[in-house]
């Protein structure tokens, strides 16, 4: 079956050009952001033993890599610019895919952004110190600089995307190895391993842990969004998701058990910078400003990959009509939705300024399992509606892996109702508010 042409009819004017290489390091740039050199307190705490840390950073990524698995052969059969705002659509109604675009836009990732920019400025701060004030314009300026730079050609944002993300893979490779081969470590850390309950007493805390880790390894998806933009995509796409989230497990994983060989499961426990004490028990005070480097690093990468892919989601509905007509424009030059990263930037730029994007994001946590668990849904869907469409690439161990994988985010579903009722309704609200925009946008296409 031979790929799509270098510039996709159905894609107006987006071209081609993303490599293998371009589509992995979009997805591990995305997957490393802050999550991991913060979350391992919240684990330690719920999970005070090495062995039960470690597992549940494997099982987080387990988890990741079956929603990856799955989405594969969604992104395989609809290698088209938007992501899960196809998938939505074609295995539901177009109305759920509008709604998942509504949210992206308004909440998720312009949420997601400004709440990166806002980490990225406050570790910019141990170099410079800033005031409130100095914060909110460094975390804007990066934001817009970001999305000014990814109107230049996707190559643009490719090599952006590339630069930083080998570099905090390399970084946080460093970190690990120090941690085992300097002094200040030992294999006493690790105790205790085994954790000291019964397994039903572990339930509750496994699954506070678990959302803590599935945060650090959200981003797995965002290769999808700019699926109109790859060389050959039903190749690519699969083998992109898959090399991207196993890469991560395996870096996740061994950072984590550098942790734990320098500070015990308690120490990691009352420490709100894991990796900054890491760093300094091995490393002495130079350690703080490495790991505020890497950090520094890894958030910038991280937002350049939100930049860079989500704005397809907005064009691929402004093209069929579903929201402002002008964000389907692509630059004549440089093939890129020039509108759709601007007004991305420039809302992410008023959460940052208003600071509303922290209750924004804690409102619809929520619907991002929700509309990645219909993801999942879609694959059985489209396999019974449509058993003879061509599938170039097959989901490994269907129908096992989504159904785990939308049973495990079901349940992050409800329980985020559950401990949160007041903040999931008003996120229910948010998106509840796109139906009568839907409508509206529907009966003027």
């Amino acid at each position: 079956m031979t790929g799509p042409r270098a510039t996709d009819p159905q894609d107006g004017e987006l071209v081609r050009e993303l490599t293998l290489l371009d589509s992995t390091m979009i997805n591990i740039g995305s997957m490393i952001g802050s999550g991991i050199f913060i979350v391992p307190a919240a684990i330690a705490f719920a999970l005070p033993s090495s062995l039960m840390m470690t597992l549940v950073w494997v099982v987080g990524g387990a988890v990741s890599l079956f929603g990856a698995l799955s989405v594969a052969e969604l992104g395989a059969m609809m290698p088209r610019a938007g992501g899960q705002y196809v998938y939505l659509r074609e295995a539901y109604s177009p109305l759920w895919g509008f709604l998942y675009g509504w949210a992206a836009f308004f909440v998720i990732n312009t949420g997601s952004i400004a709440a990166v920019a806002v980490t990225f400025a406050a570790y910019l701060g141990y170099f410079f110190p800033l005031g409130a004030l100095g914060l909110k314009a460094i975390a804007i300026a990066s934001v817009l600089l970001l999305s000014a730079a990814n109107c230049f050609g996707i190559k643009a944002g490719a090599l952006i995307q590339n630069g930083f993300t080998i570099v905090k893979i390399l970084a946080l490779a460093l970190l690990a190895l120090l941690c085992f081969v300097l002094s200040g470590g030992s294999v006493s850390n690790l105790s205790p391993v085994l954790p000291h309950m019964a397994f039903p007493g572990l339930l509750g805390p496994i699954g506070v842990a678990l959302v803590a880790v599935l945060w650090s390894y959200d981003g797995w998806i965002e290769i999808t969004y700019v699926a109109g933009e790859v060389k050959d995509p039903q190749r690519i796409l699969p083998r992109a998701l898959l090399l991207s989230t196993a890469a991560v497990i395996a870096l996740y994983v061994v950072v984590n058990l550098g942790y734990m060989f320098v500070l015990s499961p308690s120490a990691i426990a009352r420490s709100p910078l894991v990796a900054s004490d890491a760093a300094v028990t091995i490393l002495g005070p130079a350690g703080a400003a490495f790991i505020a480097a890497v950090v520094i690093l890894s958030t910038f990468g991280t937002n350049n990959g939100f930049i860079f892919t989500c704005p397809r989601i907005y064009y691929a509905m402004a093209k069929e009509g579903l929201f402002f007509r002008w964000l389907a424009h692509i630059h004549p030059r440089y093939h890129t939705p020039v509108q759709s990263l601007l007004v991305q930037g420039l809302l992410a730029s008023a959460f940052i300024l208003t600071g509303t994007f922290e209750q924004l994001t804690t409102y619809v946590v929520f619907a991002s399992f929700l509309f990645y668990a219909m993801s999942a849904g879609a694959v059985m869907i489209l396999r019974r509606r449509s058993p003879g469409r061509a599938r170039p690439y097959r989901t490994w161990g269907y129908p096992v892996t989504p159904v785990i994988f939308i049973l495990i985010s079901a349940f992050l579903v409800v329980a985020a109702i559950v401990e949160r009722p007041a903040d999931s309704a008003i996120g229910a609200g948010i998106i509840a508010l796109g139906i009568p925009a839907y409508f509206y946008w529907r009966r003027t296409a």
